[in-house]
């Protein structure tokens, strides 16, 4: 039972004091996301990263938006994103859908519940 599906224990707006290169990330993050409206659906889909399964598969199996393929939302703008997503994002460091590092617990938006994860920064 190695790191897979370690969360970066992204949930709240604390002084992110976990290590280093937290501030100046730019401006642009390439994210990708699950997005459940319900919570029991949601935690399903967090079972199964924590199980190890890659981040593009549960998001396939669990999203309910667009981003359905592997969860995908592509390279999204500092303030094109709802306030707790952005933050919660920018709070991330960057990881990959073999290994990644996601928000635990999800982010509760409008629009449902979202376990998020960056590939990177620019």
């Amino acid at each position: 039972m190695g790191k897979k599906g370690k969360s970066g224990g992204v949930g709240g707006a604390d002084e992110g004091g976990s290590g280093g290169k937290t501030k100046n990330k730019g401006n642009a993050v390439k994210v990708r996301h699950i997005l459940c409206e319900k919570h029991s659906k949601v935690m399903e889909a967090m079972e199964n990263l924590r199980a190890g399964t890659s981040f593009d598969k549960v998001a396939e199996a669990y999203s309910e938006d667009k981003a359905r393929q592997g969860g995908s939302l592509g390279w999204m703008v500092r303030g094109s994103m709802v306030g707790a997503f952005q933050d919660a994002a920018f709070l991330l460091p960057t990881s990959s859908v073999s290994n990644p590092i996601y928000t635990d617990p999800p982010v509760k938006t409008q629009f449902g519940y979202h376990i998020i994860m960056v590939e990177d920064f620019k």
